[in-house]
């Protein structure tokens, strides 16, 4: 790449020669920028950017699975001229950038190809055997992630590998043990709204091909077959980590306890929702989440502690590079660290990042830079292409490429002045540590914010204040116990140090209610697009990638972006996917709960609709709501009917009065009158959205696009109905007509609905 870098150098330079094009000055600005890109060797990352490209072409325009070879022959075929085009820089950038995107692509489909397993296709009911792999307790209870031996009868091709189940009573099984029981599961839900999260393409990259709950009594039964050497190993470790989690909430106690212990071992279930809510509201559940400052933390603990004790011995600080083994040893504890913690996506991540930075340590380079940055990320996404669909992938290198950007401005050592006394050094070192800390939030949230908004639909403005009170308790007590605490598990000798953590926990508990508690401290938005968001990522890159003035090249997508996501789409009905229930707007505005959608589902209604009301009695009731055993009815703010259908002899009266008919039935052929979203529709488009015209109906889908992916078991391709559904032209619908009163009682959910909310 030095080489490549300077033929760009020297490419970009003679752009900038005598033979300019008719517009100098743009022409020389540009060709300026590139040349010190190239002298900065800040094209590099650039590649990564190129990688990313491909995965999300395949992520976003395949249908079907696309030929490995395919990809690979195109990288191949753009790679090969890169040697001969020292000549011509440009033509060497793009091939670069079109070999390394071939490269994504491929990585992608390998991928999926890789971790393909059944995916259970319908609601199913039977008894279950197989090895509980993890365990994850709760408040009540504990969610397992069980191997499958058999299940109900199925064939080994249409039983899923892995399941993750609830289960709600005692005793609870222990991970290596295998068991039987009665479990209901269900496939992985999908999107609750069109360009909602998909759990169901998470769940395939997992493995698991169902999710849901196991019923009655659970038996210990010896294993069919002995499991292999790997799946002992991960239950072994899986309950090390269940007994250490146990271990460090009982020492101190309530939440504080529950929080230390998932700081540890990543294990979450026992911190309960207001403690969760408080974090959150304090912008401060990233502490939570096993990731890049864990890592970070972990690893310069064990690096200084390694440091100071050879500093202590003369003969090892004068001869040997204790800086060096200290980054040594700090690399194999922030390995074992991440290990210990479930070994999750975004802890892997963050570990690979901090392995390369402690590398360059190794290497006599800079630990942090954007080549280095980049290198991650390409190790990253080769090795699981789909983590940059996620948030944690996305808010990671984000916040990580801003501070690299910024890091003259949040230099720690601005008010140190030179040839000052001890007093003005450590009033300078003091202002120093408060300013950069400071900074290096608000540079951190900033980059964050288009992709914590676009995923999660909440901002918090008082994040900077949550973050610089409590940052400073996690890297001076909190990490520094858990890092003491793990070596000093072994010998029995780790409650005090479990105290002491748990007291700094509570600290910070302390500060995150405290700051939930003022007004607005956690601001639900509607949710935008994914053209707000490319446009927003693509400014972000050209702000933090670039060295030279090349940089200005972020304000228009970042402000088109500003303005795209200020605009966000607003339905006036949902439907969630089974056709149990839907969300209708009022006359103020507001969406309020029509049938029975779960309330995981209708939170998230909510929120993409920039409601923070909780599910439940805070969502209301729809407008002109009426319940009976046959179904609801409701009014769109226009006055126009919708009838929610629950048993087929609701069909001829709503039929005929309704302008839009939902049902989880199939509605009979002559129901021809108002827009008809049933079970079929359901099944080709997921679950929908609509927007209501002056007499027509905007429809769209979670499933519009048509494509056939993996994670979509038994799909079927959306086709013209004689309702008449489409959304193109828009369908016309009859003028709003009174439907027939129906006595109010609450709705009652059907049989087969789910008990609980699915997450």
């Amino acid at each position: 790449m030095r080489r490549i870098g300077a033929r760009l150098t020297g490419g970009a330079l003679a752009l900038a020669g005598p033979r300019a094009p008719a517009l100098p000055a743009l022409h020389h600005w540009v060709a300026d920028g590139l040349a010190r890109e190239a002298e900065q060797r800040r094209l590099f990352p650039w590649l990564a950017v190129a990688f990313g490209a491909g995965i999300l072409v395949y992520f976003s325009a395949t249908d079907g699975a696309p030929i490995l070879a395919a990809p690979l022959i195109g990288a191949a075929l753009t790679l090969a001229p890169v040697p001969i085009l020292g000549a011509r820089p440009v033509a060497m950038a793009l091939a670069l950038a079109a070999g390394f995107a071939f490269l994504g692509f491929a990585a992608a489909t390998w991928r999926v190809a890789q971790v393909a397993a059944p995916i259970l296709t319908r609601t199913t009911i039977g008894p279950l055997v197989g090895m509980v792999e993890a365990l994850d307790e709760r408040e009540v209870g504990a969610r397992l992630v069980i191997r499958v031996e058999s299940f109900a009868g199925l064939a080994p091709e249409a039983r899923p590998a892995r399941v993750r189940v609830s289960f709600r009573k005692t005793p609870i099984p222990r991970p290596g043990e295998t068991i039987a029981a009665t479990a209901r599961l269900l496939p992985p839900p999908e999107a609750a709204r069109p360009g909602g999260y998909d759990f169901a393409r998470d769940a395939y990259f997992q493995g698991i091909g169902a999710v849901g709950s196991l019923l009655g009594a659970v038996t210990v039964r010896a294993p069919a077959e002995p499991p292999s050497l790997r799946l002992r190993l991960a239950a072994l470790l899986d309950e090390a980590r269940n007994a250490l989690t146990r271990r460090i909430a009982e020492s101190e106690g309530g939440q504080a306890g529950a929080v230390a212990a998932a700081l540890v071992t990543g294990k979450r279930g026992l911190i309960g929702p207001a403690t969760n809510d408080a974090l959150r509201a304090a912008g401060i559940y990233h502490v939570v989440s096993i990731s890049g400052l864990h890592m970070v933390l972990a690893a310069g603990v064990v690096f200084w502690l390694v440091r100071a004790a050879l500093a202590l011995i003369p003969h090892c600080a004068l001869v040997w590079p204790i800086k060096k083994i200290a980054a040594g040893f700090a690399m194999v504890g922030v390995s074992a660290y991440c290990a210990f913690s479930g070994w999750d996506i975004a802890a892997e991540r963050s570990l690979i990042m901090t392995l390369i930075m402690l590398g360059a340590i190794l290497a006599d380079r800079p630990a942090l830079s954007m080549r280095n940055l980049a290198l991650a990320a390409l190790i990253a996404l080769a090795r699981e292409p789909e983590g940059l669909l996620g948030p944690s992938f996305q808010m990671s290198f984000g916040a990580v490429a801003g501070l690299i950007a910024c890091a003259r401005l949040i230099d720690g050592r601005l008010f140190v002045r030179p040839g000052a006394g001890r007093v003005g050094r450590l009033i300078g070192t003091s202002l120093s540590a408060v300013t950069g800390t400071l900074a290096t939030t608000l540079v951190a949230q900033i980059a964050t914010a288009p992709f914590a908004t676009y995923h999660f639909q909440t901002i918090q403005p008082f994040g900077l204040v949550g973050n610089a009170l409590t940052l400073p308790l996690v890297s001076l007590v909190v990490m520094p116990s858990a890092v003491i605490g793990c070596l000093a598990y072994p010998f029995a000798l780790d409650r005090p140090v479990w105290w002491l953590m748990g007291h700094a926990v509570g600290g910070m508990l302390a500060i995150s209610h405290w700051i939930a508690g003022f007004e607005r401290a956690s601001l639900v938005v509607p949710a935008f697009g994914t053209g707000a968001l490319a446009l927003l990522t693509a400014g972000l890159l050209l702000a933090t990638l670039p060295v030279s003035r090349l940089r200005w090249l972020a304000l228009p997508p970042l402000l088109i972006g500003l303005w795209l996501a200020a605009l966000p789409d607003r339905y006036d009905l949902y439907v969630d996917r089974q056709g149990w229930g839907a969300a209708v707007r009022g006359p103020d505005g507001r969406l309020a709960a029509l049938g029975s959608p779960s309330g995981f589902v209708l939170e998230q209604w909510l929120k993409a609709d920039g409601d923070g009301r909780p599910p439940g009695r805070g969502s209301g009731a729809a407008p002109g709501g009426r319940c009976d055993r046959l179904g609801c009815t409701a009014t769109l703010p226009d006055g126009r009917a919708i009838a929610l259908v629950r048993d087929r002899r609701a069909f001829p009266d709503d039929c005929a009065r309704a302008a839009v008919l939902i049902t989880s039935l199939t509605a009979p052929p002559t129901c021809t009158g108002p827009l008809v979203i049933d079970r079929p529709r359901l099944a080709a488009q997921g679950a929908v959205a609509l927007r209501a015209g002056a007499d027509s109906f905007t429809l769209r889908g979670a499933r519009d696009d048509g494509r056939s992916v993996p994670w979509r078991p038994g799909s079927v391709r959306a086709t013209p109905t004689p309702t008449g559904s489409g959304t193109d032209p828009p369908w016309e619908a009859s003028g709003g007509m009174a439907l027939s009163d129906r006595t109010q009682t609450p709705a009652e959910p059907p049989a087969d609905a789910p008990a609980e909310p699915l997450q």
